[in-house]
């Protein structure tokens, strides 16, 4: 049976094949004697007509269609004729118009489009009205081999016909052939292949009728509007960036319902039909226009299954040059677009250089882009990396500016604007200005790095000029404050000198005295009258010296600068106006990097910032993005759970919160690290970290209130001042305290340097002692001594032991430092003394609730063995940072009996004392 199907089938083969290969040979021949007596001459004649460079070009191509077909057929006739001159029996999977079915149907659907395209352009006309010589002796053998296809006597109409007939017959044949070969092999397997390819080559017939007609009526259309078109009033559209009527459009006209809406690039305008029903066949036909032209074929049939009622999409990828006059003149935007702007990401090119690089929304730029701008005089380019909103710059961005500067900050309507920070790296004039900005220029609070000069200005200014008051510290520890007008000094001041004087009055830029002044020295003597200094004779005064003082007062050598001049509120408004716009806008997760960028540093991270925005991110990260930020704040509402939940947001750069504490550190060390840390601004910065603290606090607050607000649930109450300063106080700040420690603590060192002497002096005093000569000299009642804890050797006695009394309590002591948290130096302070007490309850064999006298004597003990370095600024430090809600008690107790034994072994203990002691004590 099998056998039977496939002799069958082979004996249907042979017969297509036979059929098949006599029509390829005599249309083979045809299309040789076309391309000799039609095509060849046409283009010579052409090649010499000036007139004609597009027809040519257009025929040309038509030549080439045409030579395409023609080796194809060649081809099938050669393959053909070989398998039959090896058996007498073929195949079908030797027809290959059955199994190459694709790449004929390509090729005659290019020439009938190329031929088409003719058509429309009249290009048939004008090769008949060619003037050459050689066309007009060619002419007479053209009409007779035309007679043979046609009886028009018009070389045009003729040349139409001999050009597109022979091949749309053959066409024809092709769907015969393979239509008969179906209906002979009946129901077997190829069955169904061979009816689906006889198919294609009967729409490949629709398709040649449907262009061909297409043509013939836009020709007749062109011709009849050809004497209305005058002067420039033609103007041709892409159809790749039209946009038609339909559910996309935006206003069409509402006095007119039979108009559409048609969209371009630089052009809107109305198409008016006189009804409905004609209305709905022009936006069909440009709709399919446009979307043959997005895919770059036409349909295939023009009309049926494939285009019938699909729109073109509204969202498209292209490229277009502007032309009208406007910002964008001349400039090539290649990007996707939508509704006839571009919208999403895209590129714009101008011709002298400038170009962006990014988002685009309704025509303009619109989110994070690129720009370059280049120099005219230097072959530099000034380069922005920002978020843009409606055409301008709006937002965090980095520019790097081709004179090597680079600004990391805010702008708005291309103006610097708000918080920023201008660096210069280069060697000749190295500076660096964070702060305030305001309409492009430095205006407001902000820090001045002169790097040449060594020397940090921390203060108010004015249209780029240092301008009110202002402080200004060097690197050799000298500093000052005055008042300052268009970057000069003005008025009387401050002068703070490395050796702990102070000069009061006026005084130059090189710090010289001059005028009226008081100098009050570091031993307490003053000198106050009038100062010059004239060159050769240096420095003199008129007036009188105060020798009575025998000491300075601390209030004049640790005096602190800036409180009053310069307001905690109003320090790095720009910062919080940032995070508070993000808020009031929603927290839309769009625009928060717009306002809350400031913790991405350099334009790689800016890039890469971008990118997470935008993409899919995996489980470990859903703590950035805003809706899950929100619904965590909703969760963890319970103090225990908030303060674990703050302290992974203020370390991740991804939470809101953690870009804003990383802003204000870099506002902190700007001020403070470095040439900054000096003990004259130790209030002010202590100051400025609760502030963050209460600002930060309120921020959550803010952020708890959206949250909740958009789940409908019960808003919280509002909190009085006083107990939001108190959470701002217990919650925040000891989270955000490891940002600005290293710092802090440095101003605190510096504010207690010579008590820390002294009480260093003092432990190394003490540290003489052994353990038991400690305990004597400290008055420690000798029932409370643990010298049981003591073991000895034969040759040891207890007047010899050494750091061995006490240890776990001085163990634990030790720890004060390896915390930054005023809160965990406090539980470390009550574990020592809890150890100190469990020591003396085993000492007396029974719970020992140690009295104050007994206490500060162990405790000073401890302290001496436990050798903290700086334990002034430690202690000073968790007296001022400390939570509000310990003053009072247990807490503040033991601060405070750490504070006397610091006082006491500072002041109290001096060497020869001890020394005196020791010698008539000892034997």
């Amino acid at each position: 049976m099998v056998r039977l199907i496939t002799r069958t089938l082979d004996m249907c083969a042979t017969e297509a094949a036979e059929s098949l290969l006599r029509s390829e040979e005599t249309f083979s021949a045809c299309l040789a004697r076309i391309n000799t007596i039609v095509l060849e001459p046409l283009l010579q004649a052409e090649s010499h007509e000036q007139k004609g460079k597009d027809n040519l070009k257009l025929l040309l191509l038509l030549n080439d269609r045409f030579h395409a077909l023609w080796d194809l057929t060649e081809e099938n006739h050669r393959t053909l004729k070989e398998k039959f001159s090896i058996s007498p029996s073929l195949c079908l999977q030797d027809l290959y118009i059955l199994w190459k079915g694709d790449l004929f149907l390509s090729i005659y659907i290019q020439y009938f489009v190329t031929f088409a395209n003719c058509v429309v352009v009249q290009g048939f006309d004008q090769a008949a009205k060619n003037k050459s010589e050689f066309w007009k002796t060619h002419k007479t053998a053209l009409k007779q081999f035309l007679a043979d296809f046609t009886s028009e006597t018009s070389i045009p109409v003729a040349l139409h016909t001999v050009l597109h007939k022979p091949l749309r017959d053959h066409v024809q044949q092709y769907a015969l052939i393979l239509t008969r070969l179906s209906e002979a092999i009946g129901k077997c397997p190829d069955q169904e292949l061979v009816a689906s390819v006889a198919k294609q080559y009967a729409k490949l017939q629709s398709f040649i009728s449907q262009v061909l007609d297409e043509a013939c009526l836009t020709k007749a259309l062109w011709k009849s509007l050809g004497n209305k078109l005058t002067g420039n009033n033609c103007q041709s559209f892409d159809l790749k960036l039209v946009w038609v009527d339909g559910s996309g459009s935006e206003k069409p006209d509402p006095e007119n319902r039979h108009a559409l809406h048609i969209v371009t690039p630089e052009e809107v305008f109305f198409l008016s039909a006189k009804e409905l029903q004609m209305k709905a066949v022009w936006q069909w036909k440009l709709n399919q226009a446009v979307r043959q032209a997005l895919n770059g074929k036409r349909d295939f049939p023009l009309w049926g299954e494939a285009g019938e009622g699909s729109e073109p999409p509204f969202h498209r990828c292209f490229k277009y040059v502007f032309r009208a006059e406007g910002r964008f003149k001349n400039a090539a935007y290649e990007g996707e677009w939508y509704w006839g702007k571009p919208h999403g990401k895209g590129t714009l090119k101008w011709p002298d250089g400038r170009n962006h690089v990014g988002d685009f929304k309704e025509g303009l730029e619109h989110g994070f882009g690129i720009c370059l701008i280049p120099l005219i005089s230097e072959d530099k380019y000034d380069c922005y990396k920002c978020h843009w909103c409606e055409g301008k710059m709006r937002g965090y961005g980095i520019c790097e500016y081709g004179n090597e500067m680079v600004y990391k900050g805010y702008f708005n309507d291309n103006l610097r604007q708000g918080f920023g920070i201008l660096e210069n790296p280069s060697a000749e004039q190295p500076f660096k200005y964070t702060g305030q900005w305001d309409n492009d220029k430095k205006n407001g609070y902000g820090v001045w790095d002169d790097k040449d000069r060594g020397e940090r200005y921390i203060g108010i200014w004015q249209d780029d000029h240092r301008h009110g008051q202002g402080i200004v510290v060097t690197q050799s520890g000298v500093c000052y404050q005055r008042t300052f007008h268009v970057d000069k000094m003005v008025g009387s001041g401050i002068l703070l000198l490395e050796d702990d004087s102070v000069y009061e009055g006026h005084f130059t830029r090189d710090l010289t005295f001059v005028g009226k002044g008081k100098l009050t020295f570091s031993n307490g003597f003053t000198l106050e009258g009038t100062f010059s200094n004239k060159s050769s004779q240096g420095l003199q005064t008129q007036g009188i010296l105060n020798t009575s003082g025998d000491q300075q007062d601390a209030s004049i050598t640790k005096v602190q600068l800036g409180l009053d001049e310069f307001l905690v509120e109003k320090r790095w408004q720009g910062i919080y106006d940032q995070f508070l716009d993000f808020l009031h806008s929603g927290c839309k997760e769009e625009m928060e990097e717009s306002f809350t960028g400031f913790h991405i540093q350099t334009s790689k991270e800016l890039r890469k910032s971008q990118e997470y925005l935008f993409c899919q991110r995996g489980p470990e990260d859903v703590s950035g993005k805003i809706e899950d930020v929100l619904e965590e704040l909703v969760q963890h509402q319970e103090l225990e759970s908030l303060q674990c939940y703050l302290q992974k947001a203020f370390k991740s750069s991804l939470h809101p919160l953690g870009k804003l504490l990383k802003a204000l550190t870099f506002a902190f060390q700007a001020t403070y690290s470095g040439i900054g840390a000096n003990k004259h601004l130790l209030n002010m910065a202590q100051e400025e970290v609760k502030y963050y603290a209460k600002k930060i606090w309120e921020f959550y607050q803010g952020l708890l209130h959206l949250a909740l607000e958009q789940k409908g649930q019960p808003l919280a109450k509002t909190e009085d001042g006083e107990k939001s300063d108190l959470n701002a106080y217990g919650v925040i700040l000891p989270l955000i305290l490891p940002c600005f420690y290293p710092e802090l603590f440095m101003l605190y060192m510096l504010y207690h340097e010579k008590e820390d002497d002294l009480y260093c002096q003092g432990i190394v005093d003490l540290s003489l002692f052994p353990d038991v000569k400690l305990l004597e000299f400290l008055d420690v009642q000798k029932h409370l001594w643990p010298l049981k804890d003591l073991t000895l050797t034969t040759n040891q006695r207890h007047s010899l032991i050494k750091d061995k009394c006490f240890l776990s309590a001085t163990e634990c002591l030790q720890k004060l430092i390896t915390t930054v948290d005023p809160r965990e130096k406090l539980e470390i302070l009550q574990k020592t003394y809890e150890e100190i007490e469990s020591t003396v309850s085993r000492v007396v064999e029974r719970d020992y609730k140690l009295p104050m006298d007994d206490l500060l004597p162990l405790l000073m003990y401890v302290v001496s063995r436990a050798r903290i370095q700086h334990l002034g600024a430690e202690i000073h430090l968790i007296r001022d940072l400390m939570d509000p809600t310990n003053e009072g008690g247990m807490y503040d107790f033991l601060l405070t009996a750490l504070e006397s034994c610091y006082e006491h072994i500072q002041k109290d203990m001096r060497l020869h004392q001890r020394e005196s002691w020791y010698v008539s004590r000892d034997p």
